[in-house]
């Protein structure tokens, strides 16, 4: 596990700018609240709104990130006065809770702003438990949260705006539909059902720590769409969870709240979950377990009973979870795997026109945000499919047909690169055996995502038949292309007709 989180390709280093990025934004905030005079919850209120601002705001362009980020205050601080207010009254808090994880994932049919301020206000209530915000301490918590997104935003978009100078990554929306057709809707309603059986039951276990039964479920429906997805995410929070805690017995444990290892090991932990997040859930879990040890440190109630409960909690929510995707409103994987598929397939085409137009000397056509494009596509492939590639998964016809899949579309891309970083040389030019070539990726495309007959993908006949030119690198590429999507017919499509996955 950890050869997969420090061997994964990062490209441009972006993930450990991410990381490193968040370690000073939130350090700079979490300082700012110390000299502002304001107490060891508003910091740790302040921290936890720095880090949200900078991981969960994942606009395209830097101007809706800063759009979205300003939005985070005014929909995060009402959600922590009404949480905060309701204190003292169980039924309604408990019931406001479930409101705001309803509408917070019913926000995600939005796209990526509607689910950053989803995350974001549930965030707020949630911390407001962690804290046991009263009335009283609102003003503290509200400056908190004021000033930590303004040293973020100042950090993100000002100190080290790194994305300026990349193409915007487009995140892929959700398949669509209406009503409880809605992947969205749908997950809005198990979503509130999962957690209200986490609230109800972890209040059994605990009357202090229920909320981190409604938090674990909250998270497990964060950036899945089936329920294979979810569950797969549900048994990774388990682990995760289960690896953190071991190491709080050794690390956070013996620390106890001393400051500076503990502000040193907060800041490791911070660095973990952004550089981790994109490749491994289970290794982020670890990282949030440490985190949220470490604070209990410095809040003075740490002790290894308290870590027990944590598990038993985490417990609650995978199962509350897993019992909503089952049994309400199931999104099936066939269902959402597939429509992913076809988008990245057709994103492919889309690559390969728009180089194409390049190379013919068109002066707008720039496939650089189409690559980009790409790459979020097939993120959203591998989480898709990851419950076929699943370790435990029994149908292993299927585990390996998902994974033949998976490795054919990452040749695709990596010839997609290839062939946009060739276009890019200016020296590059167009011939008709290119063209005939991105005619032929056309054509198998097609064939591929409008499910006809295998004998409808032409590439592999046609690109023996100029082997000889593949030397040339833009024709190489094209044909490398050419041979994945050939191949990918024969996983994509049993022999009996049947799609990847079943319903």
């Amino acid at each position: 596990m950890l050869k997969t989180v420090f061997a994964h390709a990062d490209p441009g280093r972006t993930r450990l700018r991410f990381a490193a990025r968040a370690v000073l934004g939130v350090g700079l905030a979490t300082g700012a609240c110390g000299l502002a005079g304001l107490t060891l919850p508003g910091a740790v209120t302040g921290g936890l709104a720095a880090l949200l601002a900078l991981f969960t705001v994942t606009d395209s362009t830097v101007r809706g990130q800063a759009v979205t980020t300003a939005l985070l205050p005014a929909v995060g601080l009402p959600v922590l006065a009404a949480a905060a207010g309701l204190h003292g009254h169980p039924l309604p808090r408990d019931l406001a809770f479930l409101a705001v994880v309803g509408a917070g994932v019913y926000a995600r049919r939005f796209g990526p702003r509607g689910h950053s301020l989803g995350v974001f206000a549930f965030m707020t209530f949630f911390v407001a438990q962690f804290l046991r915000a009263t009335p009283g301490q609102l003003p503290g918590l509200f400056a908190a949260v004021t000033l930590s997104v303004l040293v973020a935003s100042a950090v993100r978009f000002g100190l080290w705006c790194y994305e300026r100078r990349l193409p915007p990554a487009p995140v892929p929306a959700p398949p669509g539909g209406t009503g409880l057709a809605r992947v969205t809707t749908r997950q809005a309603v198990q979503a509130t059902a999962g957690a209200g059986f986490a609230l109800v039951a972890g209040q059994l276990v605990s009357g202090d720590r229920w909320y981190w039964a409604v938090g674990a479920t909250w998270w497990i429906f964060v950036n899945t769409t089936s329920r294979g997805e979810t569950l797969v995410r549900g048994f990774r929070r388990v682990a995760g969870t289960v690896l953190g805690l071991a190491l709080g017995f050794a690390v956070a444990v013996p620390v106890n709240g001393a400051p500076l290892p503990t502000a040193v090991l907060v800041a490791a932990c911070v660095f973990g979950i952004f550089y981790t997040a994109a490749v491994s859930y289970t290794w982020m879990m670890l990282c949030v377990t440490l985190l949220a040890e470490l604070l209990y440190g410095l809040l003075g109630v740490l002790d290894p009973g308290l870590l027990g409960l944590r598990l038993a909690e985490t417990g609650v929510g995978a199962l509350g979870a897993a019992l909503a995707v089952l049994f309400l409103l199931p999104v099936t994987t066939h269902a959402v795997t597939d429509a992913w598929i076809q988008r990245a397939l057709r994103c492919v085409h889309t690559c390969t026109a728009v180089t194409a137009a390049r190379l013919a000397g068109a002066p707008d056509a720039d496939p650089a945000p189409r690559v980009a494009e790409l790459e979020q596509l097939l993120g959203r492939v591998r989480l898709s499919v990851a419950p076929l590639v699943h370790p435990l998964n029994p149908m292993l016809g299927r585990k390996e047909r998902a994974g033949r899949v998976l490795a054919l579309l990452d040749d695709c891309a990596r010839e997609v690169r290839g062939l946009v970083s060739v276009a890019a040389d200016p020296e590059a030019s167009h011939d008709a055996r290119l063209a005939a070539a991105c005619w032929r990726v056309e054509a198998a495309v097609e064939a591929l995502t409008d499910r006809g007959p295998a004998t409808a993908v032409p590439t592999a006949r046609a690109a023996v038949a100029d082997r000889q030119t593949a030397a040339e690198p833009v024709l190489a590429h094209l044909h490398g292309l050419e041979r994945a999507l050939a191949e990918l017919a024969a996983p994509l499509r049993a022999p009996s007709g049947s799609p990847l996955v079943g319903a």
